[in-house]
C-alpha cells in the first residue's frame, strides 16, 4: 500500500505541474505568435510541428529533452521542406549543460537554435 501511494503521488498532476513553472504550449504560443508562425501544423502523417514559420519547422522542448528535439526538428524539416529549428526552454541553471550538448549538434547539422526562459512569457 505504501508503494502504491508513493507511485501515485510521484505521478500525480500536482507533482507534474510543479515540475515546470509553465507548460511547453505557453512558450510555443508566445514565440510562434511573435514570429508569425502557425502552431501545431499537422503533417500528412498526423505528426504536429510545434511552430511552422516561412523558413523553419520548429520543435519546442524543455532542456532535458534536447536529444529528442534534434530528431523531431530534422524530421519536421524534411517533411515540410523548411529549415530545422529548435526552441529550447531553459528554466534552471543545470539546463545549461543540456544546452551546451545541444549546441554541438545544432552547429554540426545546421539547425537554428533559439532559447526561451520563463521571463520571456
Amino acid at each position: 500500500m505504501v508503494l502504491f501511494l508513493l507511485i501515485f503521488f510521484l505521478h500525480s498532476p500536482i507533482t507534474l505541474a510543479a515540475k515546470h513553472p509553465h507548460k511547453e504550449k505557453e512558450y510555443q504560443s508566445v514565440w510562434c505568435a511573435q514570429h508569425n508562425g502557425i502552431t501545431e501544423y499537422i503533417l500528412d502523417d498526423k505528426a504536429r510541428v510545434d511552430c511552422l514559420t516561412e523558413d523553419y519547422a520548429i520543435e519546442f522542448d524543455f532542456a532535458y529533452k534536447w536529444a529528442e528535439a534534434v530528431g523531431q526538428a530534422l524530421y519536421y524539416a524534411a517533411k515540410t521542406n523548411k529549415k530545422p529549428g529548435i526552441v529550447i526552454i531553459i528554466e534552471k541553471e543545470r539546463d545549461k549543460r543540456s544546452l551546451k550538448r545541444l549546441e554541438i549538434l545544432t552547429d554540426k547539422y545546421n539547425i537554428k537554435l533559439w532559447t526561451m526562459t520563463p521571463s520571456d512569457l
